[in-house]
């Protein structure tokens, strides 16, 4: 197996080993907000959370809809503090329309993967289901070892030198 060839299958996998995903993002006066969400990700590797109304991120994507998020190994997992693996994608927010085929089998695989709050927040009505659809990105493995990420090639990785 090729060095690419790994990285390609490390990359595929390195969102299975994280719950949460880092959101950034921007409110209309142009202040940023660093927050998180536990996420679900569907076959095309969208990733989805739900968002509450009294959340800034919630009020932030409303007006603008660019987010930047942050998939980070676990400190106490890594070799080294300065290398830390990591996956960051520039995507496109949308809110999902409640109570749709396509919003029940998200929450489904919500419940899946997280159990029985899903069923609160499925219930309440300033929860909203969020779609986040990644344009292009950087996947770092550790000193030396960052790819750009295009989804627009079907998530090829290339190697960033220099």
């Amino acid at each position: 197996m090729t060095q690419i060839e790994q990285v390609q299958i490390a990359y595929q996998e390195f969102c299975d080993r994280v719950r949460s995903v880092i959101l950034s993002t921007v409110s209309k006066e142009g202040v940023p907000n660093a927050s998180y969400a536990p996420f679900v990700m569907d076959e095309q590797q969208n990733i989805y959370f739900f968002a509450s109304g009294l959340a800034l991120h919630t009020q932030n994507l409303k007006d603008n809809s660019q987010v930047s998020i942050l998939f980070i190994e676990d400190e106490s997992k890594c070799e080294d503090i300065f290398a830390r693996p990591r996956l960051s994608l520039n995507c496109q927010a949308t809110f999902m329309e409640r109570e749709t085929e396509t919003w029940q089998q998200i929450g489904d695989r919500f419940e899946e993967r997280f159990g029985e709050t899903i069923q609160i927040l499925r219930s309440l009505p300033d929860f909203r289901i969020v779609k986040l659809t990644p344009r292009d990105g950087r996947f770092v493995l550790g000193f030396g070892r960052v790819y750009r990420v295009s989804r627009e090639d079907g998530d090829t990785l290339t190697l960033i030198t220099g």
